[in-house]
């Protein structure tokens, strides 16, 4: 049976990819503001936003990970039955190394033999795309389109 985790380490795991979240609408929200700056300034203060955006979501993607010990493999734990949950929390100390595995020593194996294997590098790309256009969109620095 899985030990209960103290409430203060289950709020951790949930406030921690809120708070990104807020980081990177923040930033979202400043594209706003650039048009009230001296004229300088503009595309360094734009191009600081957007890798605070780009950096931002990629490391909360990634952090979402349904691995142990990513938050996202934390949460996952929390959410499944102990059936699927205590196989997976036993991965925590293995969970680095199927990390570097998974992203690395996977992807430079499939280019040795000629198959693309670098579907997490994929995954984590498209979803970060997809939650970037989100935001942006639901800043109002992109316009919301039916279809």
């Amino acid at each position: 049976m899985l030990k209960q985790q103290p409430r203060s380490l289950k709020l951790r795991h949930t406030v921690a990819p809120a708070f990104v979240l807020a980081i990177i609408f923040l930033a979202a929200l400043g594209f706003h503001l650039i048009g009230y700056l001296p004229i300088n300034i503009v595309q360094w203060v734009a191009e600081n936003l957007k890798n605070a955006i780009i950096l931002n979501v990629v490391l909360a993607v990634f952090n979402m990970f349904p691995l142990p010990p990513l938050d996202g493999g934390r949460i996952a734990v929390g959410l499944l039955p102990n059936f699927l949950a205590i196989p997976l929390s036993r991965l925590e100390r293995y969970g680095m190394a199927i990390l570097i595995g998974l992203i690395i020593i996977l992807p430079l194996l499939g280019s040795q033999t000629g198959f693309d294997l670098s579907f997490v590098s994929r995954i984590i790309s498209s979803c970060t795309e997809t939650v970037i256009t989100l935001i942006l969109k639901l800043t109002g620095n992109l316009p919301i389109t039916s279809g």
